[in-house]
């Protein structure tokens, strides 16, 4: 028997019951798998614990596939490279240690986004961290505008399917066997 949770529900096998109107669909779908399975699973009303999921899942309904997908890692790939480029050769000119720690942070978060490893947290860091250059040195203005743009937008959107995110925190595809008396 498989079961899916997510987009791609697969229909179980057997007769289908008629389902009771008062029942959400995955409460329907949780108590009709246990009925079958006799498992002892208790509904969804009474077990708080299945509602809870990962705060990325809570942040990002779906990460995306396709066209929308590739977009997502492309601007994660530009913008974790641009990140890491300037960060590492900032720190070859020996700054003040604000800038030092800053040029880090920077590199670190582009590392991040490359990877799409807490696509939230990097983007919102690389947002923050633009905003603070703009203030200590503000000769490349326009740069530090756009890379805090795209680390917000990085943020808010998500990292895509193609991300260490979207592995770690994505919907799952569950494979239940049935017992064998």
């Amino acid at each position: 028997m498989i079961l899916t949770l997510g987009r791609d529900k697969a229909p179980l096998r057997g007769p289908r019951p008629v389902r009771p109107p008062a029942l959400p669909e995955d409460t329907y779908l949780l108590e009709r798998v246990a009925a079958e399975l006799d498992w002892g699973f208790r509904s969804q009303r009474e077990s708080p614990t299945l509602n809870e999921e990962p705060l990325l899942r809570r942040l990002f309904s779906t990460f995306a596939h396709g066209w929308p997908g590739a977009g997502l890692l492309l601007m994660r790939l530009v913008v974790g490279t641009t990140l890491i480029i300037r960060g590492v050769t900032s720190l070859w000119n020996d700054p003040p240690i604000l800038l030092t720690v800053l040029s880090v942070l920077t590199a670190g978060a582009g590392i991040l986004l490359l990877a799409g490893l807490w696509t939230p947290v990097a983007g919102t860091l690389v947002a923050a961290i633009e905003v603070w250059k703009i203030f200590l040195q503000p000769e490349n203005l326009w740069l530090y505008i756009l890379l805090g743009t795209l680390g917000a937008a990085l943020a808010m959107v998500g990292p895509g399917a193609w991300s260490v995110d979207a592995r770690l925190f994505g919907w799952k595809r569950i494979e239940i066997r049935t017992r064998k008396s």
